[in-house]
């Protein structure tokens, strides 16, 4: 996610250290509003520009633009919602992706403790993409949530 600093503290060593903290830009009180958009959008087209529109684990391909999933060269038939979490999991390849922010990302809703429908459709989605090979890319983590990963 990209990140502006806006603040009034305008000394180098404050600049410098909001830079490296992993500010993209940094931006000091008194400005102009003009450049404030203008170093926004600045901000937006380098983060574009990073963002990959293929992401791949193991022989899994996932193309985000066309929201189209393969399995060993074979097209996954998911529906928007299972791409979605699928999507989710491969950006985040190997973090656990907990429940809840499955459901902010896909449904933005904060998950109900006692609900159990990202487990519903995670076991979906592991239908179609892992069941019918012998290595499993989606794990769970137990009390936490999913991860994607090649390897157990």
């Amino acid at each position: 996610m990209p990140v502006l600093f806006l603040t009034a503290r305008d000394a180098v060593d404050d600049r410098v250290k909001g830079l490296e903290l992993g500010a993209d830009d940094y931006l000091v009180k008194p400005f102009a509003f003009p450049e404030l958009l203008a170093r926004v959008r600045s901000i937006l087209r380098r983060s574009a520009a990073r963002a990959p529109d293929r992401l791949q684990c193991g022989d899994l391909a996932i193309d985000l633009l066309r929201r189209q999933a393969t399995r060993a060269g074979a097209a996954l038939d998911l529906t928007p919602t299972e791409f979605s979490i699928l999507a989710l999991l491969a950006k985040r390849q190997g973090e656990v992706v907990t429940r809840p922010l499955i459901a902010e990302h896909v449904w933005g809703v904060r998950a109900d403790a006692e609900s159990n429908v990202v487990d519903v459709h995670v076991r979906r989605l592991r239908s179609k993409m892992d069941d019918p090979y012998g290595h499993k890319l989606i794990h769970t983590v137990r009390g936490l949530g999913y991860v994607l990963r090649e390897s157990p």
